[in-house]
């Protein structure tokens, strides 16, 4: 019995400290060495140095003055993230949708996009489209006191064009570079 117990026991407590403790430091150190800003979360800092939020992560703005991200099922926390599990003929959905898409809608520039509609399956999603950006400029212009063309620009100079997908825009990125464009009074 003893000389099949010795050897699993001894089995199970290398296993153990070889996946629990020597992969996860080769691991952390060579993502420290090889990607330090995303191994250390992304953060966005301001002029003074103070973290601001994460680049990978959603997080809400109140006001006209800035651009708004999708929804939150959540309210962009990040304990709770996760889709708002409402099936597309729930009655609420519809509701919530159409609710939302009555307090964005914008005459004479058409309909609402979806991605500012509608929630991400994290709840958490960082980035829209171009589109549901663009559609948010003349609210932004107008409550900064910028022209559109200004703003647009802004907007190109934030687009992202990841390796696989469409062009992105990161919402806390494009408000960070509104704030220094044309700060609003606090």
């Amino acid at each position: 019995m003893t000389t099949y117990v010795r050897p699993a026991l001894s089995l199970i407590l290398l296993m153990t400290l070889i996946t629990g403790a020597v992969y996860p430091l080769v691991v952390t150190g060579v993502a420290q060495v090889a990607f330090p800003e995303q191994a250390n979360g992304s953060l966005l800092r301001d002029d003074q140095g103070q973290v601001r939020g994460s680049l990978l992560i959603a997080q809400g703005f109140k006001g006209d003055a800035w651009f708004q991200a999708r929804p939150s099922a959540a309210d962009y926390a990040t304990v709770a993230s996760g889709a708002s599990n409402l099936a597309p003929s729930n009655p609420a959905l519809a509701e919530r949708i159409g609710e939302a898409a009555a307090q964005q809608y914008v005459e004479g520039q058409g309909a609402v996009p979806l991605a500012l509609l509608t929630t991400s399956g994290s709840g958490l999603d960082p980035h829209l489209s171009p589109a549901a950006v663009a559609y948010q400029l003349p609210r932004v212009a107008a409550a900064r006191q910028v022209s559109t063309q200004a703003l647009q620009a802004l907007v190109e100079q934030s687009t992202l064009q990841p390796l696989i997908g469409p062009p992105v825009v990161n919402v806390l990125a494009l408000n960070a570079a509104l704030e220094r464009l044309a700060p609003v009074s606090r």
